[in-house]
């Protein structure tokens, strides 16, 4: 997918995700699916990668020999290090380990390729100690963790010799979690509107009108979350879909391109009294909150692979992820349980930036049971600086990868990649110093029938 700030400027609350508890690096998606394109830079355009292609683009999964079926259960454990420091103050992220199953089924019949497979998309997510400076002398937690799954039906037709075409649908389920302080002032300029007595005492608090408080020092708190692993206190399911193709352009060269739409999801809800909203000290309200149209972007992929000799595969991605259209602002509005108390709305500005992210692979079969791949995963920071929050920290670049595929019979095999993504700094527009770095694990296990 999934998807801890540092609370003093909630401005930036990006759009805290996780998928089941996918904690994702291209921005806010995996750098690689499968253990396979993974340990190749996350390269998967025109090459065989198993059934992870359904979640890429679904034309390779013709590449399957006809008249068999594959199974393939992955598990992978993402490894994010997350700092916040400001002023001479440090804290660390919790969040420094999440696990990620997924599994696919396909079979090829003839010219025809359909499965079912199951896969986090991506996500994010950071903890933070009551006992940091994050928590803003409230003693109280700060984290966020969002994932996107998918449960996906792909279909994959070779039209002739050269030519496969495929596509997807997919059921999606969004979860989130968030607990966040901000100074007062802060929440009032998020505020886009409410109605009823909390909107009112919220306004009047953060404008000064009330003696004793002083909304510049005043800390106002965010909070839904809940104690699973797997989801989140907010929930939603949609719709997704994607289309793709492969052309053998010779005996040795494939090329390949996929479009993943944007998300269908409805808007993420909690239930109706597990959120709670207000002042930290002064008003504790419990309500429902909704997160309105999060959505997860379109993506653009076009590809190429060469068999170079008969040990060595070259591969190489380019992908455009359209953030600028989905992650233009945050929105939520929180639903008072209480009679009179109304609701209020927020809006937290984003202005991300399309992510251009290159793949690049080799794979080398050193003999009949052993293959060795590399790879790269080069992108850009879709993530403004000014926007850039220690709950979301989404703004990892490169990434170097290694794997290895190992033959453990004609039709049982292990494939394994190890992801390292270097420390990337960043300052905020409030002055806060946010680095992430991470170190990826994806272990996978095939049987064909």
């Amino acid at each position: 997918m999934t998807i801890s700030k540092k609370l003093f400027t909630l401005t930036p609350l990006c759009a805290l995700l996780a998928a089941g508890s996918a904690h994702a690096t291209n921005g806010m998606l995996m750098e690689g699916y499968g253990p396979i394109s993974t340990g190749m830079g996350g390269a998967s355009q025109a090459m065989d990668h198993g059934n992870a292609a359904m979640a890429q683009n679904p034309a390779t999964l013709g590449l399957m020999t006809d008249g068999t079926s594959r199974l393939d259960v992955a598990f992978g454990i993402l490894g994010p290090d997350v700092k916040s420091s400001m002023m001479g103050m440090d804290a660390k992220s919790g969040g420094t380990s999440y696990v990620m199953p997924a599994f696919g089924y396909t079979r090829r019949s003839g010219a025809l390729t359909y499965g079912i497979g199951m896969f986090a998309q991506g996500g994010m997510g950071t903890e933070y100690e009551g006992a940091s400076f994050m928590s803003a002398g409230t003693g109280l937690p700060s984290r966020s963790e969002l994932g996107i799954g998918n449960l996906i039906a792909p279909v994959a037709y070779q039209v002739n010799q050269n030519l496969t075409v495929g596509a997807t649908l997919k059921f999606m389920w969004s979860s989130l979690d968030v607990q966040m302080n901000g100074r007062l002032t802060e929440i009032a300029q998020m505020m886009t509107g409410g109605q009823g007595g909390l909107a009112t005492n919220m306004g009047m608090m953060a404008q000064g009108m009330v003696p004793g408080v002083n909304p510049n020092t005043t800390i106002a708190r965010i909070d839904f979350s809940d104690s699973s692993k797997f989801s989140g206190a907010a929930k939603s399911t949609g719709l997704g879909a994607s289309i793709g193709a492969t052309f053998k352009a010779s005996k040795d060269v494939m090329l390949g391109g996929s479009y993943q739409f944007k998300s269908a999801l409805a808007d993420m809800k909690t239930a109706s009294t597990s959120a709670n909203l207000g002042i930290v000290g002064m008003l504790n309200d419990s309500g429902q909150m909704s997160v309105i149209d999060f959505q997860m972007p379109a993506v653009l992929a076009v590809g190429a692979s060469w068999q170079a000799s008969p040990s060595l595969l070259v591969a190489a991605d380019v992908k455009n992820i359209a953030w600028a259209d989905a992650m233009k602002s945050f929105k939520m509005r929180y639903d008072s349980a209480a009679a009179g108390m109304g609701y209020v709305a927020f809006a937290i500005p984003q202005n991300w930036k399309d992510q251009t992210v290159l793949n690049l692979g080799l794979a080398w079969k050193a003999n009949d049971q052993l293959t060795v791949r590399t790879g790269l995963n080069l992108a850009d920071n879709p993530v403004p600086d000014t926007y850039v929050n220690p709950l979301f920290p989404a703004t990892v670049r490169n990434h170097f990868t290694l794997g290895f595929g190992y033959k453990l019979s004609d039709s049982a095999e292990i494939n394994a990649a190890l992801t390292v993504a270097p420390t990337v700094t960043v300052t905020s527009g409030s002055g806060l110093n946010i680095s992430h770095a991470q170190n990826n694990l994806q272990l996978m296990f095939t049987q064909r029938f």
